[in-house]
């Protein structure tokens, strides 16, 4: 065999696997359509990712951290309130700080022009991976996961690895089908800089047509997530620079002071989409290939994340115990693990949007006494602290700090 798992999907998910499923003894082959290049290029394009306490565990338990500690930002605290145009944040909010769990911090914003070449360059230096770039053809299974690449030859290992996103082809050459739900919403995303300092502080505001998130980067600069109708999404997209940020201007506010764009905007469209299964024949599922939820709670790639690390702590036992990784009762254990806890972090996502996403006076008063309530509520807000943090639950080794 060419190694025990053949990961499809070189983007940020599957290296980290790599990694996690090295330091767990197994071997892996990194394989993606893309060239080389397309990864290596560390320019700011203004995207950025908030990961989780219990992602940078991860993170440190692989030895990564140290490469991406001098650029990211501590997020210390979030607030979350209800917000229109011009008006600023409701005066009845949210507010979590890292310091009622006793941590320095709930998580840290990394630059994806660090994270990228920080996992590409870990999984060049570790002897048990090996990347190609190459074009699948097609899969086959029987004792063993394998594919046929386009260069004609046929790669064969104990489990195949789907890691590719949303539109999985390991998934669907699989033959496992996908429950998916279009929020007609779009995300748009840039980078600001502002004259005042945000001092590690995120913020959400709840806006009639959807969230509007600012994420704490080094330095005085903000992450921006803004959703919007993907009609009028559609139209900003299209407006030039100044244009884009005279209308994201009285939306931000100015307790920042003047804020300017940095770098390239992008937009997604947004929806909820969850794999019916994870696992298959010598097949797993992990990341957006798995599922994909509303970015509201910013747990989009810190779902992946557990995904990654508890796909290691399993196989990593069951390779230890001299069985097959890829035996049905083995991906069994990692199905158990992680779908249920997905798909309720999906339909809380959505049941979040649907009460926010609104301007309706009566939820608007609701739900602003309602979070004015557990910002009061010392218990309870250090559980959702907690489950913000993801350091709650049955935690895989790798999360554990």
């Amino acid at each position: 065999m060419n190694a025990d798992v053949i990961i499809v999907g070189g983007g940020l998910t599957g290296p980290l696997t790599a990694l996690a499923l090295a330091d767990a003894g197994l071997t892996s082959l990194i394989l993606d359509a893309r060239p080389r290049d397309t990864f290596d290029d560390a320019g700011f394009d203004g995207r950025s990712y908030a990961m989780a306490l219990g992602s940078v565990r991860l993170m440190r338990a692989l030895g990564l951290w140290n490469a991406l500690a001098g650029t990211a930002q501590p997020m210390t605290g979030i607030r979350a309130s209800d917000g229109r145009a011009g008006q600023g944040a409701s005066p009845l909010h949210l507010a979590f700080d890292a310091a009622e769990i006793g941590e320095p911090f709930m998580g840290q914003m990394v630059e994806d022009r660090f994270l990228r070449p920080a996992l590409l360059a870990a999984c060049d230096a570790n002897d048990r991976i090996e990347m190609r770039f190459d074009t699948i053809v097609s899969d086959q299974r029987a004792t063993a996961a394998g594919v046929e690449v386009e260069a004609g030859e046929t790669l064969t290992a104990r489990l195949l690895l789907g890691a590719d996103g949303r539109e999985s082809g390991v998934a669907r050459r699989a033959g496992i089908g996908r429950t998916a739900k279009d929020y007609g919403q779009t995300a748009l995303v840039c980078a600001v800089e502002h004259d005042l300092p945000h001092n590690g502080v995120a913020h959400q505001y709840f806006m009639p047509a959807g969230p509007l998130a600012i994420l704490p980067l080094r330095g005085n600069r903000s992450s921006i997530v803004w959703t919007e109708s993907g009609d009028t999404a559609g139209v900003l997209s299209a407006l030039p620079d100044d244009d884009y940020l005279e209308i994201l201007r009285p939306r931000f506010g100015d307790f920042l002071g003047e804020i300017r764009l940095l770098g390239a905007r992008h937009s997604y469209p947004l929806g909820l989409t969850l794999a019916n299964a994870f696992v298959a024949d010598h097949i797993a599922l992990v990341g957006d290939a798995a599922h994909g939820i509303h970015p509201i709670a910013g747990q989009g790639l810190n779902l992946g994340i557990k995904d990654v690390a508890a796909l290691a702590h399993v196989l990593g036992r069951a390779r230890a115990r001299g069985e097959d990784i890829g035996a049905a009762d083995v991906l069994a254990r990692y199905q158990r693990w992680r779908r249920f806890d997905t798909s309720v972090m999906g339909i809380a996502t959505d049941a979040v949007n649907k009460l926010f996403s609104n301007d309706n006076p009566i939820l608007r008063l609701g739900r602003d006494l309602g979070m004015g309530a557990i910002s009061n509520m010392p218990v309870l807000r250090r559980k959702f602290i907690s489950e913000a943090a993801g350091i709650s639950g049955d935690l895989p080794r790798l999360m554990r700090g």
